[in-house]
């Protein structure tokens, strides 16, 4: 196996670092466009799961501009990291190597969470919680979309 092969799943989980339901947002939406993942998940295929993760992808983005919006490296929010990286990665890893790919990208998110908030609390002591809000929002779900859209086919390619 190439390492390179583990890109997609790095990358998802620096995705997961920053807005930590993007990454199985992202997925979802790609499986209810019938783009197939490398990596076997059952769970993808579910329309709970699915449109369940579509919902918390844009309540995050949402409620991340809240004042009372807790920091993304409290106890759930690495948490919430863990899970939508591990899933994410797992999907984007090649078959048979769920397993890695779930590792690299929890990996990937967790230190890479206390990285990106210094970054986001420099940019709201300049620019304020919302604006800086939207442009982190555009950033990552921009890289999520492309990470997964580079990662996935079409079902009758």
């Amino acid at each position: 196996m190439k390492l390179s092969s583990l890109l997609p799943s790095v990358l998802i989980g620096a995705v997961a670092s920053a807005r930590s339901m993007t990454p199985m947002a992202t997925i979802s939406a790609a499986r209810l466009a019938h783009r197939h993942t490398t990596g076997k998940l059952v769970l993808l295929d579910r329309p709970l799961f699915k449109y369940g993760a579509l919902a918390m992808g844009a309540g995050e983005l949402l409620g991340d501009k809240m004042k009372t919006a807790p920091d993304r490296t409290v106890f759930l929010g690495l948490l919430a990291r863990v899970a939508s990286a591990g899933i994410a990665g797992a999907a984007l890893a090649p078959e048979g190597k769920e397993k890695t790919g779930a590792a690299v990208a929890v990996a990937t998110a967790v230190p890479l969470a206390y990285l990106t908030l210094s970054g986001r609390k420099k940019a709201m002591a300049s620019i304020g919680q919302t604006r800086s809000g939207l442009i982190e929002d555009a950033l990552i779900v921009a890289a999520g979309v492309a990470i997964v859209a580079l990662a996935t086919r079409s079902k009758t390619e």
